[in-house]
C-alpha cells in the first residue's frame, strides 16, 4: 500500500469520520472500501453506455425482439 494526501472540507471530513465509526472502520479502510464501489459503478456504467451504443448502431429488428415470445408464456398445467 501507498500513503497519500487528500484534501477534504471540514463537512465531508466530518461525515467520513463518522460513517468510519458506524461501519466500524477507520477513515483510510472507509476510503477505499468508497473508492472501489465508485470505480465498479464507473466501469458499469461505461459497459452500459457501449452496449448502448453497439445497440444504436446495430438495433434489433421486430423478428429478433419478438423471436422469444413463446419463452416467456407460462406451460400450460
Amino acid at each position: 500500500m501507498e500513503t497519500i494526501q487528500v484534501v477534504l472540507d471540514k463537512k465531508l471530513l466530518r461525515a467520513a469520520d463518522q460513517a468510519a465509526r458506524r461501519t466500524k472502520r477507520n477513515r483510510s479502510a472507509l476510503m477505499r472500501d468508497a473508492l472501489r464501489e465508485h470505480l465498479q459503478r464507473l466501469d458499469l456504467r461505461a459497459k452500459e453506455e457501449r452496449e448502448r451504443e453497439g445497440y444504436l448502431r446495430q438495433p434489433q429488428t421486430y423478428e429478433e425482439i419478438h423471436l422469444w415470445d413463446g419463452e416467456a408464456v407460462w406451460p400450460a398445467e
